[in-house]
């Protein structure tokens, strides 16, 4: 694998973009419908705020991952495309506004995201309870995957996040450990597997997120894997991590489609009960496969 170049010695030339990673641009009366709805109902969602590779595949086939509790965040990490700063004040609405949209949409299966919000005592906790049941009160028939924030060891608000009657629980992982400071420097390891763990342990199905090509090596990704299952992880996504901006950490490697297809093989002989994996993967993407 390429090494992280120093940046303030680096004149080398970008890895330029493989075949296998380009995406069409976003198009089609799905699609606009879906924009339209977030436009009119002032939602956030991760798909815009994080510069998702998938949207105009995700958007045209009418489906979309809602952010809430703002659009700023807490958290300074090098991947992630959403904006850091001092959030505003939530807003009490947005559960109902949310419900509203996905109402609109005929979303068959949800998923809902959030910035961090260390600020809050609660982590937004109260936020994300009111939004699944305002959901579920107005589409009953709706399925939701939840994408949660480290709550940093506040397990009082974990339980109240979870315990609304979502299906799925996600909590991204995003990286090996090795990388953790480089790419996640107000996180820990140790503390998201925990969390893993006491998310299954409230009787959730459990999924995760892991980005790749950011320099670790496969017995890493190994490794990752086997402390997934330990912690009784059911749903695996690995993708390629791509550089949103020139400000963000950049791409160490371009991770071939034979090696993904070989990590959702070892991810499913090790004991994970699913395994989204591939260059364009991220943590919703076909989301609807993962309620089992």
């Amino acid at each position: 694998m390429l090494e992280l170049p120093v940046q303030d010695q680096d004149t080398s030339p970008r890895p330029k973009r493989p075949e296998w990673l380009k995406v069409r641009l976003p198009m089609g009366e799905n699609y606009r419908q879906v924009r339209n709805i977030v436009d009119e109902f002032k939602l956030h969602t991760i798909c815009q705020s994080g510069n998702c590779p998938n949207m105009g595949e995700c958007w045209g086939a009418g489906t979309a991952t809602f952010m809430i509790l703002g659009n700023v965040c807490t958290r300074s990490c090098s991947f992630c495309a959403v904006k850091t700063g001092r959030p505003n004040e939530y807003d009490t609405d947005e559960p109902r506004r949310v419900a509203e949209a996905i109402w609109l949409m005929r979303v068959k299966h949800a998923v809902i995201t959030s910035v961090n919000r260390d600020e809050l005592k609660d982590r937004g906790a109260e936020i994300w309870y009111q939004t699944v049941r305002a959901v579920k009160e107005r589409s009953p028939e709706t399925t939701i995957e939840t994408l949660i924030p480290d709550v940093k060891s506040s397990w009082d608000a974990l339980e109240r996040m979870i315990s609304a009657g979502q299906e799925v629980v996600s909590h991204n992982i995003e990286t090996v450990p090795s990388l953790y400071r480089k790419v996640r420097p107000q996180a820990k390891y140790e503390r998201s597997l925990e969390q893993i763990k006491r998310t299954s342990a409230y009787g959730k199905r459990t999924k995760t997120g892991l980005m790749v090509g950011l320099g670790e090596s496969p017995e890493e990704v190994y490794q990752v894997i086997d402390d997934l299952v330990a912690h009784n992880c059911d749903i695996l996504t690995i993708g390629q991590y791509l550089q949103p901006t020139k400000m963000h950490i950049e791409v160490a490697e371009f991770i071939h489609p034979d090696l993904f297809a070989h990590y959702k093989e070892i991810g499913l002989q090790r004991g994970l009960k699913y395994v989204e994996s591939g260059p364009l993967v991220r943590s919703s993407y076909h989301a609807e496969k993962h309620v089992f």
